[in-house]
């Protein structure tokens, strides 16, 4: 399966339409956020324009969390899980959060093929022991060049791409 990754959109729905139209190329199957909308108009347009399933985690840029939650209600294939989730993909266990320092924690213990993290916006991929540590980037553009990622959970391999 492939699946996009996503974070730290802060607002800036003219990248992340930039990158609503890339995802076509990729054929993601799924979507990961891990955080930092901002304002709930820009978890609409994520749903708007992504069909298959997305999970988010919060981060610390997503104000109004009772919007957030109505919007998501709007679309079935949007599930919203507060600070962490620990999901089971294609038979690999995963877990998205916000904080590095949190998911450095998360890829120590063992526990997962892969977590996903956001916050600092920078792109990195670590191997921490049998477990893929990755961050996509930005979205916002403030800090780099905007980007995501894209993961294949049949190969393991993660990747970058500038938006």
């Amino acid at each position: 399966m492939t699946i996009a990754v996503l974070s730290d959109i802060h607002d800036n729905i003219w990248n992340l339409d930039r990158v609503l139209k890339r995802l076509p190329e990729d054929a993601p199957e799924r979507l990961f956020f891990l955080g930092d909308f901002c304002a709930p108009f820009t978890l609409a347009q994520l749903a708007e324009g992504f069909s298959g399933p997305i999970d988010v985690v919060f981060g610390n840029n997503d104000g109004d969390t009772h919007l957030l939650n109505v919007i998501a209600a709007k679309h079935d294939h949007v599930t919203l899980h507060g600070q962490l989730a620990e999901l089971d993909v294609d038979g690999l266990a995963v877990a998205l959060n916000h904080y590095p320092d949190i998911a450095r924690g998360l890829a120590g213990s063992g526990a997962y093929a892969a977590v996903f993290s956001g916050h600092d916006h920078r792109k990195y991929v670590h191997e921490v022991g049998d477990t893929l540590w990755a961050n996509p980037g930005e979205v916002m553009g403030r800090f780099g060049e905007p980007s995501f990622g894209v993961w294949n959970t049949a190969t393991g391999a993660f990747r970058h791409v500038d938006i």
